[in-house]
């Protein structure tokens, strides 16, 4: 019972996905095949798609993981059952590198994309591909210790800054009056 709920499920997903491969706009058939040509080329320069390599294995293991857990008795059957529609379903992965090179030659003009191929197929981009991500997180790390320490000398020296107006407006007060209150926070 469970299985045939699964199997209509996964029968919906693949009826929408479809659906929208037949709602692409037309617009997509205007990029020449050079274009195209120039955008997989530069997706494939970048490794903009490999994170997704995963996906369709990590689904099935999901899938079999479930599955056994809910038919321990079944568990070499649907080992077998959801590896064979794996195997399958990957030459859809082409699906994606298509998709994504429309949405690359949509943004890039072909000149674009090809100087994008030729700088991440050179040794520094080669370089910025693979420490790109460490030097953005040491950034982000050295941008949060700049920011709690301008943060800190801004009320450092407002605090002192108000602190002296107090002192010099009291100093101007007449005889007997009350000198304003510091505002919170600046002791």
């Amino acid at each position: 019972m469970y299985l045939a709920i699964r199997a209509r499920t996964v029968v919906a997903a693949v009826a929408a996905t479809a659906m929208f491969a037949i709602a692409t706009p037309a617009s997509s058939q205007d990029i020449s095949e050079s274009h195209l040509k120039a955008a997989r080329t530069a997706i494939e320069a970048l490794t903009s798609t490999q994170q997704y390599d995963s996906v369709l294995p990590q689904a099935a293991q999901a899938l079999k993981q479930e599955l056994i857990q809910k038919n321990p008795d079944l568990g070499s059957m649907i080992s077998n059952v959801v590896d064979e529609e794996t195997l399958a379903l990957a030459p859809r992965r082409g699906d994606l590198e298509r998709e994504a090179a429309q949405i690359y030659a949509k943004i890039f003009t072909e000149q674009q994309l090809q100087e994008m191929t030729a700088f991440y197929e050179s040794e520094t981009g080669k370089k910025l591909l693979e420490d790109g991500a460490l030097v953005a997180r040491q950034v982000h790390e050295a941008a949060g210790i700049w920011q709690r320490g301008l943060a800190r000398d801004l009320a450092q020296s407002v605090g002192s800054k108000v602190q002296a107006i107090i002192a010099a407006n009291a100093d101007k007060a007449p005889a007997g009056g009350e000198a304003p209150a510091a505002p919170e926070g600046s002791n």
